[in-house]
Formats: structure tokens, C-alpha cells, sequence
């Protein structure tokens, strides 16, 4: 994936990553513009975390699926879904959104292990954990075969990671350590689910005893 290549850029407060599902709503001018722009030349946009008022330089493109919904004010809600990485190499303004020169990048090639496929499960299921704690789909359903770079980013864009892990995730170039970091978070992001399930049950069994003494 080399060479350099210009592509708008969106900078959002999320982390998307390969193979994830982003869905928007875009509701600003210049990005009505850039999504229609988009469409009619069938391209694809840069996703790039935008953390307070930090642009990270690590972003992934995103592949617009299918427009959801037509507002009679311009606004659309669209379905996008993450495709390959790349790092910011510049900026251009020139147009009412940002553009950048590009380049892509991948994953070393590694060889599959007993050790890393049984680390792939175990990941698999710390997520379905945090499905269970949560109640939010982790996409579990897209896992069709042991592919340990596909698990690598499932686990990386899970819904118990913040969006710091998840940008030092996608920042990655091994797929290996990527499995290997996204498991450790994982672990730590179920106690904090539990944790944060605790606090609620506790503040709802609060709430209705109050309501139950009032009465």
C-alpha cells in the first residue's frame, strides 16, 4: 500500500477502525459537501481522531455503505464502515473541509500461533462480557474465521475501550502486539463495565426506596 494519495478528511471525536461500522449524521455545510462529493465520485473519506483540539496524525478511511436517510434540509444519515489506515503526511484548506496527502500502511506480516489464536478466543470472550454488562453489540457476528488481525480490530474498537486505547491500538503495525495490548484493556474494561453497573444498580435501588417512602 504505498504511494501517496489526497483525501478529505473528517476529524470527529471517535476512533474508527478496519472493518468497524461508523454511522453519521451530517448536518454542517462542508460536509453535506464532501459527503455528496463522495458519492458522486464514489470515493472513500479519512476518519481521523480529533481529541479536543488535537488532529491525531493515524486515521483510517471510512466507505460510505448506503445513505440511511434524506432530510428536506440537505442533512443525511449515512452508514459508513472503516477500510484501510493511513498517516496524515499534510493539510490542505483550499476547499470548506480539509483535504490531506496520504499514505497508507499495514500490519508486518506475522506468522498465526497456538499462543496468539488462543489469546484471539480468549479476546472473543472478554467481548462477549462486556455484550453481557452493557447490553451493546460488539459485532461478535462478523467473526467468521480465526483471522487474528480481523479479531486484533474487533477487540481494538470495542465499546469498553476509550478512545485513547483505541487510537494507540489503531497506531499499532504488528498484529500480534495489537491482539496482545487489546486483550490486556479488555480485561481492565470489564471491571470497569461491572464497576459502573454496580454504581447504577445501586443509584436505581436508591431512587425506588425513596420513591417507595414517599408514598
Amino acid at each position: 500500500m504505498s504511494g501517496v494519495v489526497k483525501i478529505p478528511i473528517f476529524p470527529l471525536g471517535v476512533v474508527l477502525m478496519p472493518l468497524g461500522i461508523l454511522p453519521l449524521h451530517i448536518f454542517e455545510e462542508r460536509y453535506k459537501q464532501m459527503i455528496a462529493e463522495c458519492l458522486s465520485g464514489n470515493r472513500q473519506f479519512g476518519v481521523v481522531y480529533l481529541e479536543n483540539k488535537h488532529l491525531h496524525k493515524i486515521g483510517c478511511t471510512a466507505h460510505i455503505e448506503k445513505v440511511i436517510k434524506r432530510y428536506e434540509n440537505g442533512r443525511l444519515d449515512i452508514l459508513t464502515s472503516g477500510q484501510k489506515r493511513f498517516r496524515i503526511l499534510d493539510i490542505a484548506e483550499d476547499k470548506p473541509y480539509l483535504e490531506s496527502n496520504i499514505e497508507y500502511f499495514d500490519d508486518e506480516i506475522t506468522l498465526d500461533s497456538l499462543e496468539m489464536t488462543d489469546l484471539a478466543r480468549h479476546g472473543i470472550k472478554l467481548l462477549r462480557q462486556i455484550e453481557q454488562i452493557t447490553e451493546i453489540s460488539e459485532g461478535l457476528e462478523r467473526v467468521k474465521t480465526l483471522d487474528l488481525k480481523v479479531i486484533s480490530f474487533l477487540l481494538a474498537g470495542s465499546h469498553g475501550l476509550t478512545l485513547a486505547e483505541k487510537q494507540e491500538l489503531l497506531e499499532i503495525e504488528n498484529t500480534e502486539e495489537r491482539l496482545t495490548r487489546s486483550v490486556d484493556m479488555l480485561k481492565s474494561a470489564v471491571d470497569r463495565a461491572k464497576l459502573i453497573r454496580q454504581i447504577r444498580n445501586i443509584r436505581t435501588d436508591t431512587l425506588m426506596v425513596h420513591g417507595f417512602s414517599r408514598n
